[in-house]
């Protein structure tokens, strides 16, 4: 019976589960919507899958960008034949060759030391006007101390103050904890010889009666030959020295670069056993390992589409069916495919007859493709190829001069064409690419409409919007007819309840 509050009472007048027949009733009218649910969640598999292949896809032309422009083929790798002289680097305007360098001295930076003080607490300033001062390069530097306030402490931090660009200033105990024996140090912080320290001059502790200590130094220039002239001249602001190729270079620091084209020699030691060999030669596996990536990238694409495109039958004695991929039959998988081989299997005809070298397709460069589309590197011709003439095989995969589509209106034919001599392979991926996702461009301008991806997208999106809607209707249907079964049902149990009221009552009256 249902109370005042609403609550349900169910079975308690006839004896039945109406609550669970209310419950069965209303499951086997849900059927309808758990197929339509089933259908959402097929689509919402869809969508999925559409999304993974855009970001295979995103993936390729990333790939391909490492192989769109002549940089990335003319990098060049560099060896020498003894590694702890110096380490060699190239850039792209590296040529191949061999080179000789003999490294006759190192860069050093100019050190100065003053003569040594029994504390560095004490100060040393014994007068007024007593003074330090020094040039680097053409600046002149003086410090003038106050007898109060000149230890060797407070003379290094005031020195780092008036000229730490150029100098740095430090206290060193070059004795022992016992007998220390404090020194400051004047280092250079620009190397070679444009960094020395030049016209130094102390008078600071002139009067030895007054402080028992000093801050004295013999000044002496370097001779012409860089060698140290003082003992307080530690190390020499010297410039390097080497020999490359027979021409004597001179540098502030052991970096030698603008002397051979593109490449960086950073010298580590001087090689007294004679000039070493330096060799630069075309980086054949930098080359080949951006290829075999871009192939790995263009086999994954491929498998996707290919377990997408496939129905498999059943192999089942009772025949239950076979499998498919959710997008078997669905046109994205289809275009995609065609748009990526035919930027780099369609091949003017023109190009190819014309073509007395071998340099005109993939697969007379080593890069074959299987009957399942998938592609692999027959690395002994490709490897040939790379030897003979990487310029034309550069040319196979780079676009030299450019895009230029003649002006041809957006959404047209012609726009995503290179009307160019050289076009390059990767360049047409690269477009092909940009199509699918619906960015053409054109120089500078750039035009938005929508590519594959994104009609596919909105349409399995509006889809899945229908079935939304679909649902919410029939579960709002669905609510309302549970609602009726269950006010019936009570209904029946009141009624079933007075009934047997009744009966009850009669059975009274009759057995008395």
């Amino acid at each position: 019976m249902v109370s005042s509050s609403g609550i349900s009472f169910s079975g308690l007048g006839s004896g039945l589960d109406t609550a669970a027949i209310v419950s069965q009733l209303v499951s086997i009218e849900r059927i309808p919507i758990r197929t339509i649910e089933t259908r959402r969640g097929t689509e919402q598999k869809k969508l999925d899958l559409v999304g993974q292949l855009g970001d295979l896809v995103k993936k390729l032309k990333t790939k391909a960008e490492a192989l769109a422009s002549p940089e990335e083929f003319y990098a060049y790798a560099s060896s020498i034949s003894d590694e702890s002289v110096a380490t060699v680097t190239t850039d792209s305007n590296a040529q191949p060759g061999t080179h000789t360098l003999d490294v006759q001295r190192m860069a050093a930076t100019d050190r100065w030391a003053f003569d040594a003080n029994s504390s560095r607490d004490q100060n040393l300033a014994s007068g007024p006007n007593e003074l330090i001062s020094f040039k680097v390069g053409t600046t002149d530097y003086s410090l003038t101390l106050d007898e109060n306030d000149s230890s060797l402490d407070r003379i290094a931090s005031q020195i780092e103050a008036m000229a730490g660009d150029v100098v740095s200033a430090s206290v060193v105990n070059t004795g022992t904890e016992s007998s220390p024996s404090f020194q400051l140090v004047l280092s250079s912080k620009v190397s070679g010889e444009e960094g020395r320290l030049t016209d130094i001059f102390s008078n600071v502790g002139q009067d030895p009666l007054a402080t028992g200590e000093g801050l004295g130094i013999n000044y002496a220039a370097p001779d012409a030959a860089g060698n140290s002239q003082s003992d307080n001249n530690i190390t020499v602001g010297n410039d390097a020295l080497a020999e490359i190729d027979g021409l004597l270079i001179r540098r502030s620091t052991n970096s030698f670069t603008e002397v051979i084209e593109g490449v960086t020699i950073d010298v580590r030691a001087m090689n007294d056993s004679g000039p070493v060999t330096i060799s630069i030669e075309a980086d054949r596996d930098a080359v080949r390992g951006r290829i075999d990536e871009f192939i790995s990238t263009y086999n994954e694409v491929m498998d996707f589409i290919d377990k997408q495109s496939t129905f498999t039958p059943s192999t089942d004695a009772d025949d239950n069916g076979g499998t498919t991929g959710l997008l078997f039959g669905d046109s994205i998988v289809s275009s995609v495919k065609r748009s990526i081989q035919s930027a780099l299997f369609n091949v003017d005809v023109n190009s190819a007859i014309n073509d007395t070298s071998g340099y005109s397709t993939l697969n007379l460069v080593g890069i074959e493709q299987d009957r399942n589309g998938r592609l692999s590197v027959d690395a002994t011709v490709f490897d040939e190829k790379f030897a003979q003439n990487l310029p034309a095989l550069m040319d196979l995969f780079a676009d030299t001069d450019g895009f230029d589509n003649g002006g041809a209106e957006a959404n047209t034919p012609g726009y995503n064409v290179d009307t160019t001599a050289d076009t390059g392979l990767m360049a047409k991926l690269i477009r092909g690419i940009d199509q699918m996702f619906g960015r053409q461009a054109s120089g500078s301008s750039s035009i938005n409409i929508q590519g594959v991806f994104d009609l596919r997208k909105t349409a399995i999106q509006d889809s899945i919007k229908r079935y939304d809607s679909q649902i919410a209707r029939r579960e709002d249907r669905l609510s309302d007819y549970e609602e009726r079964l269950t006010l019936q049902y009570a209904r029946l149990e009141e009624v079933m309840a007075g009934l047997n009221a009744q009966g009850s009552a009669l059975n009274a009256v009759l057995g008395g």
